[in-house]
């Protein structure tokens, strides 16, 4: 099996509608795709309806978070997308999502970068905006090269010169509510540190206390000491170890399947959700 828990639609900051995505998903030869956009489930139905013979959508969110001044995602799967107060914390990050957006085009514009806010407003469409939409149009601008190059401190990275806060959640609440709606927590790229600073991998102690599930370790992000390294401190803390794409469709040049999750995390994701079950498409092999 060929599993892959983590890429984004228009929904969010992807450039695949959700029903593109799981038809790319399938010609790509994968089984099994997440959908976890940012903060948000509107992908799900659209996905569902469009899955294709033979391929699985596990359902998500990918939340932010923040933790000790650092921004941090939490990967949420198999959750009950109608829990009340899980949908009221992703409603208040979405909620900020448009200000935050409209900070960054102004930090820019004293940066002396022509960005417009009606030029990231195009880009993200019907989507989630956020920073990737930022990104794209200094792409647009030729003031970066690539979506990757503005997340730098010199840019939109954490702490960069344009770079704004928005309403996060606290890691440790996050784990509660998802916990509390049936799901699975995974720490996304943790250890991703030319996005900028990174939480301290100490910390992963007391988030695996407090119920996490596991790390995202197979990501373009990690070098290969850097996922041996997450390796070994899940093996010590008890700690699942997950492999993603991170696709966001031509926003960035990763693809679909390229790097993996084990079937057997998979399945043992799958056994400690309650939330919600894997949907299999028609004729599909998806089970609990």
């Amino acid at each position: 099996m060929r599993i892959d828990l983590h890429t984004h639609s228009t929904a969010s900051d992807g450039t695949d509608t959700p029903a593109e995505l799981v038809a790319n998903a399938a010609a790509a030869g994968l089984d099994v795709v997440a959908l976890t956009d940012h903060d948000t489930v509107g992908g799900h139905q659209q996905a569902i309806d469009a899955l294709p013979e033979g391929l699985t959508l596990v359902t998500g969110a990918e939340l932010s978070c923040r933790l000790g001044g650092v921004g941090l995602h939490m990967l949420a799967y198999l959750f009950d997308p109608a829990d009340p107060e899980l949908e009221r914390e992703r409603e208040l990050v979405r909620d900020d999502r448009v200000p935050r957006a409209q900070e960054m085009v102004r930090k820019l514009r004293a940066l002396d970068v022509p960005i417009t806010w009606e030029q990231v407003a195009r880009i993200a469409g019907d989507g989630s905006v956020g920073r990737p939409h930022v990104a794209a149009a200094l792409v647009e601008l030729g003031v970066v090269d690539t979506v990757s190059d503005a997340f730098t401190p010199e840019w939109l990275g954490n702490g960069g010169r344009a770079y704004a806060e928005k309403h996060e959640l606290d890691p440790f609440e996050a784990i509660r509510l998802v916990k509390a709606a049936g799901g699975v927590t995974v720490f996304a790229h943790p250890a991703a540190a030319k996005r900028g600073e990174v939480v301290p991998e100490a910390e992963l102690a007391a988030l695996a206390a407090a119920g996490l599930d596991g790390i995202e370790v197979d990501h373009m992000d990690h070098d290969e000491p850097t996922r041996a390294r997450l390796r070994g401190l899940a093996r010590e803390l008890g700690l699942l170890t997950t492999g993603s794409s991170d696709y966001h469709g031509s926003r960035k040049t990763v693809r679909l399947g390229e790097y993996t999750t084990d079937p057997e995390i998979y399945g043992e994701i799958t056994r400690r959700a309650t939330g919600a079950f894997p949907v299999p498409g028609a004729g599909g092999a998806g089970r609990r």
